[in-house]
């Protein structure tokens, strides 16, 4: 792991753990974090929110850049040899569907926003909130782009962008007064 990294590296009780054994630690929890936040639906307006890009955000924004690749790659080969990892089950047929460009953005999303946690982006209000915008546009961006080559573009925007948006500045703003506030609590 990256010995400058933000908020893991900074909290005392993971520092007298090996980081090979922390790192596959921190992955199986990620994956774990993910599977749930994918079956849990929060009642929310116009439509029920997941907390997938949440979790996103959160591994984005404590993880290492090669560990939130490790992760969300590991959650996708989890999903594609079957385990129930996803909304709805799992399998091949998920990495193919028309929400595979959201999964697929979620993996870029939580490179890039790691990347800006590691310049230190995690530590303040405003440039968390910058880096998380970025990781919400690249996940919607791919998504839509690949769903729109299912459907149409305009139909996939309606559908799979205009509802998420008010959940999405909901999760932002969660992650961005969680994060951040953890961060000024913790030795620097």
């Amino acid at each position: 792991m990256n010995k400058q990294r933000i908020l893991i590296n900074e909290l005392d009780t993971f520092k007298k753990i090996n980081s090979n054994v922390l790192g596959i630690f921190l992955a199986l929890f990620g994956t774990l974090l993910l599977a749930i936040s994918a079956k849990v639906q929060v009642p929310f307006w116009p439509v029920p929110m997941t907390m997938q890009t949440f979790v996103i955000f959160l591994i984005g924004m404590t993880y290492s850049v090669r560990l939130s690749f490790i992760t969300v790659a590991l959650y996708l080969f989890e999903g594609a040899v079957g385990l129930p990892v996803f909304a709805s089950g799992g399998g091949i047929a998920y990495l193919t569907g028309p929400t595979a460009g959201y999964l697929y953005g979620m993996l870029l999303a939580s490179i890039t926003i790691s990347y800006f946690a590691n310049l230190g982006f995690s530590k303040t209000y405003l440039k968390a909130t910058f880096s998380l915008l970025i990781g919400s546009i690249i996940i919607f961006t791919i998504g839509i782009l690949y769903l729109g080559s299912i459907i149409g573009f305009e139909k996939a925007i309606v559908a799979g962008l205009m509802p998420f948006i008010p959940s999405e500045i909901f999760k932002i703003a969660l992650a961005v007064t969680l994060i951040p506030t953890l961060q000024k609590n913790t030795k620097n």
